[in-house]
């Protein structure tokens, strides 16, 4: 499965953004996805994952409310709505494949290249 994050941008505090991860492969509606973030000098850390169906969706406790993830498997997409946006959302944006168990998600080597997030005023 290749991956390929897109959507970023600079944006001013409150505004709205909508990051697409666009998938190939025919087996993408049997992996889970996941969105990452990454700040500068900071590790990359989990924002949110859905399951293969879309039927079950995890956040975050730092984004729950303001993000939302989605996805299209008839056109090999997933999607992360955020709204709200602050200054400390600014961070590249990954989206990964992998598998979703017990309620959290594993990521497998399955990586898009990142989006950048920048919010400023």
């Amino acid at each position: 499965v290749q991956l390929q994050a897109s959507g970023g941008g600079l944006v001013q505090p409150g505004d709205s953004l909508r990051l697409s991860c666009a998938a190939s492969g025919r087996t993408f509606s049997s992996y889970a996805v996941g969105w990452f973030r990454q700040a500068p000098g900071k590790e990359r850390k989990f924002v949110a994952a859905i399951t293969d169906s879309g039927r079950t969706t995890n956040y975050a406790d730092s984004v729950k409310g303001r993000f939302t993830i989605s996805r299209d498997n008839a056109k090999n997409m997933v999607y992360l709505q955020i709204d709200s946006l602050k200054p400390e959302d600014t961070a590249v944006y990954y989206c990964s494949a992998g598998s979703y168990w017990a309620g959290k998600y594993y990521p497998n080597n399955y990586w898009g290249q990142g989006t950048q997030v920048t919010v400023s005023s």
